[in-house]
């Protein structure tokens, strides 16, 4: 790994270990690398940035791939989060993860790197017209069945061609039964989604609890 992306890899576990682990680094990044590699075309968002720690990650990645001018979009409430639902935990509460946009500007210029354009709204209010036309990787961090629903339904049709979405709290028990389960909305909200047989996969980490869902969207005729 580039010592660049080592430093910062460390300062992030370190600094916000309540949305980054190595883990969540490690299986990601792969992901990040196909989409460059592949060529495909489109911006890159995530959807629940919280303070912007995945995010800088992420425009690291790019950068190191010769990506610097990639678009990327983040989109938050910045209210904290919205009240969990029926499907949902009680793990975390309505109005936790209370974070601002200055936050997401301060992780990016600490470490030199070009912020993403902000977003500041629900999900409900910003997706429908705000998202790029054409996604090239989403990484959706909802946390609640109707965040993660309402993530999957404007993102999905944009999804370019080999276009991936990660999703972040997925926990799939068959394919992981180590996989941590706090937020089972998640998973639900996918289901619900996609319905029949789930085109969203479970990223198994060996010796890991990390709950993490990919999607990639076809390449051919169907897309």
């Amino acid at each position: 790994m580039d010592e660049s992306l080592k430093s910062l890899r460390e300062w992030l576990v370190n600094e916000h270990s309540l949305t980054i682990s190595h883990d969540r680094l490690k299986a990601i990044t792969p992901y990040v690398e196909q989409v460059v590699t592949a060529g495909v075309d489109g911006a890159f968002v995530e959807l629940g940035c919280h303070r912007g720690a995945m995010t800088v990650w992420v425009r690291s990645i790019l950068d190191l791939h010769d990506e610097p001018h990639r678009e990327m979009h983040v989109y938050d409430s910045f209210q904290g989060l919205p009240a969990p639902g029926a499907s949902d935990s009680d793990h975390v509460g309505e109005g936790e993860l209370v974070t601002t946009p200055d936050e997401v500007r301060a992780v990016h210029a600490r470490w030199g790197k070009t912020c993403p354009v902000i977003h500041a709204g629900w999900f409900e209010e910003t997706l429908p017209t705000e998202l790029p036309k054409r996604i090239a990787f989403g990484y959706l961090d909802g946390d609640f069945y109707d965040s993660i629903m309402t993530s999957l339904q404007y993102c999905v049709p944009r999804m370019a061609p080999g276009g991936i979405l990660i999703i972040d709290d997925y926990a799939d028990m068959h394919a992981n039964p180590a996989a941590w389960n706090g937020l089972p909305g998640v998973k639900a909200a996918c289901d619900a989604y996609f319905s029949g047989s789930s085109p969203v996969s479970a990223v198994v980490l060996e010796d890991s609890d990390l709950p993490f869902g990919v999607y990639q969207h076809p390449v051919g005729p169907s897309t």
